[in-house]
């Protein structure tokens, strides 16, 4: 039963998102066809754009899930060869390796956008 509010939650926050996404799109694309703004804007460097944002979620994303599960292991090897307390370790761990692989992807993305 617990799981089903979670579930139903998570699909609201993300139909939400997306919803406003595509709602403010297409009311600032609508405002800029009133100002007789030629449409043709909206298609260039749509497909070079949409392959880098797709290439930068793919490797924050990636690099995200590695860092947890390398946080994981450090956090394995730690309450395995030392007496530090297992509640607390795991959580320190993943969030921390998880930061490390967000801003490896960060300066990463950096690197991209300048090619």
């Amino acid at each position: 039963m617990e799981a089903a509010i979670v579930f139903m939650f998570l699909f609201t926050v993300i139909f939400g998102i997306f919803y406003l996404f595509f709602t403010t799109r297409n009311k600032e694309r609508l405002a800029l066809i009133e100002k007789g703004v030629d449409a043709k804007i909206f298609m260039s460097g749509e497909r070079k754009k949409s392959t880098l944002t797709g290439r930068v979620i793919i490797l924050n994303l990636a690099l995200l899930l590695m860092g947890i599960g390398f946080g994981v292991f450090v956090a394995l090897l730690l309450t395995t060869y030392t007496r530090l307390d297992e509640n607390a370790i795991y959580p320190a761990m993943i969030f921390l390796m998880a930061g490390v692989g967000l801003f490896a992807g960060f300066k990463l993305t950096k690197q991209l956008d300048k090619e």
